[in-house]
């Protein structure tokens, strides 16, 4: 038996079904026009029922652009990101506006390609991570006319707006707390920093407030890969078997930094007294961790929040206005891993 093929719904089987016109189902669906509430509600029920979505592609074509914001991120497994996104969507769900992810993996060959890909749909506007973009990239998104929001980071120009931290000043801060505490042989572990352009400024910043005093990284080691566990387990012994006279070591974020952790109270090592231990991201779901460790909140789901707010108010030639540069103060939590002076 040969199955007919489906044809996609139109506004003429939602008019059918309800006994209204074309137009008015048309002005119902758009939320358009002078409606009575009971015609509103048979329209709205016949193509629930039916199963009808409309095709935005049509009215696009005479606005130019359709409801999504692209939001484009380097990562999904690390949690950082998760929690931004969920700032973007609780202010979107509030509008008609509706978030697209595309993933980098800190790629700038990727980064150019998810992007033209996200514009070519022509969206309302896009949230993208980072300052750091390839000539072509940051000429689609001046090219696009659209809001364009840079988030996570706030050393450097942005193309248009631009919501985060100052990761130097984040990495300067850690430093002073460290040395107040009385810290001074202290190994580094990391990400490979010319790919995460953020986790490099907060080096950067870390090893200028040290070499300021007179200190210097004794040791350090960086990776590729998934911020685990597993891995800051691993690069810690290695570290200390390298280097058995550091007494603080600082993690790029708080996943390897837990993993460190657990390795020393494993080795029944005084933790802050003998060594002491900080990350980065203030990440919720170490707080079941037997101690808590040193780190620093990166502000992530109040940066997608704010940077939504200034796509809606790009959009809304009513709204109030908004800061379109805005850097947050992320502040240290010590925990039980860093020393109080």
């Amino acid at each position: 038996m040969t199955l007919e093929p489906k044809r996609p719904l139109t506004l003429r089987d939602v008019s059918d079904a309800s006994g209204v016109s074309e137009m008015t189902v048309s002005r119902v669906l758009r939320n358009r026009g002078d409606v009575s509430d009971r015609t509103r509600a048979k329209v709205l029920a016949a193509a629930k029922e039916l199963g009808y979505v409309p095709n935005k592609i049509a009215g696009a074509l005479a606005s130019n652009r359709v409801n999504l914001v692209a939001v484009i991120i380097p990562s999904l497994s690390n949690m950082v990101f998760p929690e931004v996104l969920t700032g973007i969507n609780s202010v979107l769900e509030e509008t008609d506006l509706q978030p697209v992810v595309g993933v980098t993996d800190y790629l700038p060959e990727k980064e150019e390609k998810v992007l033209y890909e996200m514009l070519s749909w022509r969206p309302s506007g896009v949230i993208i991570a980072g300052l750091e973009h390839s000539d072509a990239a940051r000429a689609m998104l001046r090219a696009a006319s659209i809001p364009v929001v840079e988030i996570m980071d706030t050393d450097g120009r942005p193309v248009d707006a631009m919501v985060g931290i100052s990761h130097r000043r984040a990495g300067r801060e850690m430093a002073q707390a460290i040395l107040k505490a009385g810290y001074r042989h202290i190994g580094f572990m990391g990400t490979k920093m010319p790919l995460d352009h953020r986790a490099r400024k907060r080096f950067e910043g870390f090893t200028e407030v040290l070499g300021k005093n007179g200190v210097e990284i004794e040791d350090r080691d960086f990776y590729s890969g998934g911020s685990a566990l597993a891995k800051g387990r691993e690069m810690t012994q290695a570290m200390l078997e390298r280097s058995p006279d550091l007494d603080f070591l600082y993690y790029s974020n708080d996943m390897i930094g837990a993993g460190g952790l657990l390795y020393l109270i494993d080795k029944g090592i005084d933790v802050p007294g003998q060594i002491g231990l900080a990350g980065f991201n203030g990440v919720e779901l170490l707080q079941g961790l037997p101690r808590q460790l040193a780190t620093m909140d990166a502000c992530r789901a109040e940066i997608g929040r704010k940077a939504a707010e200034i796509i809606i108010a790009s959009l809304d030639e009513t709204a109030d206005p908004v800061e379109r540069q805005l850097t947050l103060s992320p502040t240290i939590s010590y925990g039980d891993t860093l020393k109080r002076w």
